[in-house]
């Protein structure tokens, strides 16, 4: 039976992120808020606890996980990226975006995707995710929370609480979150590119969504 926490949108009670903290150090698997809509989330290191987290969403190993960070000084160890791609992220994190980057070697493989040797980046504009991120000390691991055979994202924590509550370990409650996914985008190449259209505008990238 997962545990349920009403935490403040704007102002995270520390007393309950630093529980929420510990819950995920002990390879708990946690739903949360962010900027976009709720996500699964659990420790960068936990085989055990990534496995459950993929099992829950229906995914596979060739499917992008994202790696939740506070700050971009984090990015280094875990993406490699040269100063035209840094101003890029500069300019537009925190926000509802998931950056595709090169995956350093220190990435362990599982995180990181089979074939392509890529990570997926992601900084959430949301105070608690960042309040939870800063009282762990390092990045999550987390995915959209989609629950099969469903294909939108949920936004609900009442309704995550009932769908889920022998399946996760926690589940905060932040509010309402928008109903949509992450933007995902592509900075593997020359040039970005659009792999998924969600909140995150396109201008910055030099992108727009063709039409028919």
């Amino acid at each position: 039976m997962s545990q349920f926490f009403r935490i403040h949108p704007e102002n995270p009670q520390a007393r309950l992120i630093k529980q929420a903290a510990q819950i995920i150090d002990e390879g708990g698997v946690v739903a949360l808020p962010t900027d976009s809509s709720y996500a699964l989330a659990c420790h960068l290191d936990d085989k055990d606890a990534v496995q459950r987290l993929r099992r829950i969403r229906g995914i596979d190993e060739k499917h992008h996980l994202s790696l939740l960070v506070r700050d971009l000084s984090e990015l280094g160890q875990f993406a490699m990226v040269d100063n035209r791609q840094y101003r890029l992220l500069k300019s537009v994190m925190p926000g509802p975006y998931v950056f595709i980057l090169e995956a350093t070697k220190e990435v362990p493989r599982r995180l990181s995707h089979p074939s392509r040797k890529t990570i997926g980046l992601r900084m959430p504009d949301h105070a608690i995710t960042l309040a939870l991120l800063e009282a762990l000390g390092q990045p999550l691991l987390a995915t959209t929370l989609i629950v099969p055979p469903e294909c939108e994202p949920l936004n609900d924590p009442e309704e995550i609480r009932a769908l889920l509550e022998k399946q996760v370990d926690l589940v905060i409650d932040g509010g309402a979150c928008p109903r949509e996914p992450t933007t995902v985008i592509d900075l593997t190449g020359d040039e970005p590119v659009l792999l998924r259209l969600g909140r995150g505008a396109l201008e910055p990238f030099g992108l727009s969504v063709q039409t028919a």
